[in-house]
C-alpha cells in the first residue's frame, strides 16, 4: 500500500529516516571503496566506522546493515583487493592469449598501464604497510604473493623450464614487477621501456652450463 494514501492533503511528506536512505543508496562496495581510499590516503588507523560514516554523510547505524563490525569491513577490504589485484587480473591475462610468452609480457607490462597501474600500486603499498603490523593483512599479502608467483611459475613451466627453476624465475620476475610498481617516478619512459625489454630477455633466456 502506498504511504501517500494516508498522508493528509497539504501536509509535508515525512522524510525517510537516515537508515532507510542508506539502505536504499549505499552498498557494501561503497563502504569498501571508501575504506580503501582512507587506507591509501591516511593509513589503517583512520579506517574507522565513525569517520567513514561522516565522510559518506550517513549514520553509523547504517554501517551495521552491511557489516558485523570494523573487523568484518577490513576483512572485506582485503578480499576485494585480492579479487581485483590477483584473481581477476590473472583471469584477464589468461583470457587475452593462450601463449605463455605473451602472458609473461602481459605481466611485465602491468606497472606501466597508466592511471590504473598507479592506483593499484598505491593500494598495494598501503596494504603492505598495514601488513607489517597486522596478522590478517599479512596473511592476505602472503597469500596474494604466493598466488601471483605460482601463476608466473606455471608460465615458465609451460615455456619448458624445470619446476624448481620456473619457481626461481617467477620469484625474480615478480620482484621486478613489484619494484617497478612501487617506484614509478625514478626513471623516464624510455628507461622503463628499455628495462622491461631487458627483463624479458633476462628472465626467459636459457642459462648456459
Amino acid at each position: 500500500m502506498s504511504s501517500s494514501a494516508s498522508t493528509p492533503t497539504g501536509s509535508a511528506r515525512k522524510p525517510r529516516a537516515p537508515s532507510d536512505v542508506t539502505r536504499a543508496s549505499l552498498t557494501p562496495e561503497t563502504w569498501i571503496e571508501a575504506a580503501t581510499e582512507v587506507l591509501v590516503d591516511q593509513g589503517i588507523d583512520h579506517v574507522r566506522v565513525d569517520l567513514l560514516a561522516q565522510a559518506l554523510g550517513v549514520t553509523r547505524g547504517s554501517f551495521y546493515w552491511h557489516f558485523k563490525d570494523r573487523e568484518d569491513l577490513l576483512r572485506r577490504v582485503l578480499q576485494a583487493w585480492r579479487e581485483r589485484a590477483t584473481e581477476n587480473l590473472t583471469v584477464r591475462l589468461e583470457s587475452a592469449t593462450e601463449d605463455p610468452m605473451e602472458q609473461l609480457r602481459g605481466v611485465l607490462s602491468l606497472p606501466f598501464r597508466g592511471r590504473a597501474a598507479a592506483r593499484a600500486a598505491r593500494i598495494e603499498l598501503a596494504i603492505r604497510a598495514w601488513a607489517r603490523r597486522d596478522q590478517m593483512a599479512r596473511f592476505a599479502v602472503d597469500e596474494a604473493d604466493a598466488s601471483r608467483i605460482g601463476y608466473i611459475a606455471q608460465l615458465f613451466s609451460a615455456l619448458g623450464f624445470p619446476v624448481v627453476e620456473a619457481r626461481s624465475r617467477a620469484f625474480l620476475l615478480y620482484s621486478y614487477v613489484v619494484s617497478e610498481s612501487l617506484m614509478p617516478t625514478l626513471s623516464t619512459k624510455a628507461q622503463k621501456d628499455e628495462r622491461r625489454r631487458f627483463a624479458e630477455r633476462l628472465f626467459t633466456q636459457k642459462l648456459g652450463l
